[in-house]
């Protein structure tokens, strides 16, 4: 079995390596794979063209800086599907390239699916009929997101479930992630996966680290940074270390990956919007959620996002807000310290807010064989039905 395996972030990457391994493990036969993904598709053995690292931009004008870079990729994946033929392209998140290039698979005859549903419910809900005209599948992490697509022209949305439900229940115990000092008060900053979110949350939340680190009492504060892969951690080492010392707490852990057993192990936690948002949730740590686009940008969001009470997906599926957010101008080191020291100095507050995120994602476990298994299985029954009907048709 061949797939086309394409995820453009870090945390599509993580998605991609798990739902490989479901696939091999339900397949019947070896599955080889090709396509784009990071260090843990990578470590699955999965031909890689492409690195999560040169594909996670956000942006107009990143994007437009890396628009001949995204042209030869969008050629070369196009290549492969002609050539390579593989049984099914399966894109991982990243909808601005990948629901192109599943497009162009399901109109060469290749089956398409596409796992994590664009966010429709947000913003620009005149796109479900286009994206089901380019996949097959669309597998769903919420629970309220297939209702929003008609089943027409063969497509069909299926709710998988949340695979950190499934990710956070195989780990366990949290593990000693190595980065706190005995007797401190332990805060966890994540400040977003891509360069752009790191060089424009990071100064913030550092700066929001030294106001923590000042007003705690003794025994003082110990703070960690988990960097999503080494590029990332290169972007954090140098926008801290372009900060004034005045700006930025006296000591900080950064680690290489880690970020779920640091946040299972934190009091407290400031985490850049986006899928973090919602592993801090799973791990049931208390979290300011914060963000900053360019001027430009956020104006272009408020024109065309509308009707949205939230950004955290937590929020979102709660239905109220679980999580504070912080965004653009509300974002600032003083009120981000002010919502992390509430969790720190109350810790009646500390306990029921991480009640009240376990509640917000209880509904989103699978109904039975997790959900990368249940994707897998999804992706497996679109092959064979192909194979099925390529069968038949042969003379």
């Amino acid at each position: 079995m061949k797939i086309l395996l394409c995820a453009g972030e870090a945390s599509g990457d993580m998605y991609a390596a798990r739902l490989l391994d479901s696939l091999r493990e339900r397949a019947g036969e070896p599955v080889e794979c090709r396509g784009f993904g990071g260090r843990e598709l990578a470590a699955r053995g999965a031909e890689l063209e492409y690195r999560c690292e040169d594909m996670a931009v956000m942006g107009f004008l990143p994007v437009l800086k890396k628009i001949f870079f995204f042209m030869r990729a969008m050629r070369r994946m196009k290549n492969i599907i002609s050539e390579w033929r593989p049984d099914a392209v399966v894109t991982v998140d990243y909808p601005g390239f990948n629901l192109r290039l599943a497009r162009h698979a399901r109109a060469a005859g290749v089956p398409a699916v596409h796992l994590v549903c664009p966010q429709v419910w947000a913003w620009r809900r005149g796109r479900i009929p286009g994206i089901a005209a380019s996949l097959d599948k669309l597998l769903c992490f919420f629970p309220f997101e297939p209702p929003l697509f008609p089943a027409t022209g063969g497509f069909k949305a299926v709710f998988t479930g949340h695979p950190l439900a499934d990710v956070f229940r195989a780990e366990g115990a949290p593990r000693d992630p190595g980065v706190w000092r005995d007797g401190a008060r332990r805060v966890a900053l994540l400040p977003g996966s891509r360069r752009g979110e790191i060089e424009r949350c990071l100064p913030r939340l550092l700066e929001a680290a030294r106001i923590i680190e000042d007003e705690i009492a003794p025994g003082g504060t110990a703070f960690a940074i988990p960097a999503s892969s080494p590029q990332m951690r290169e972007a954090i080492e140098n926008t801290a270390a372009a900060l004034p010392s005045g700006r930025k707490p006296s000591s900080f852990a950064i680690s290489d990956g880690n970020a779920r057993d640091i946040l299972r192990t934190a009091e407290a936690a400031a985490v850049a919007s986006g899928t973090a948002t919602l592993e801090a949730a799973f791990a049931h740590c208390p979290t300011v959620l914060v963000y900053a686009v360019s001027a430009p940008l956020a104006a272009f969001a408020r024109l065309v996002i509308k009707g949205v009470k939230h950004v955290g997906l937590a929020n979102i599926v709660a239905g109220r807000e679980v999580m504070p957010e912080l965004l653009q101008e509300n974002f600032t080191p003083r009120k981000t310290a002010d919502a992390i020291l509430r969790y720190l100095r109350n810790p009646e507050e500390r306990e029921k807010t991480a009640a009240g995120l376990a509640a917000a994602v209880a509904p989103l476990a699978s109904d039975g064989g997790g959900a990368f298994g249940r994707a897998a299985a999804e992706i497996i029954e679109t092959i064979r039905a192909k194979r099925a009907a390529a069968g038949k048709a042969a003379p």
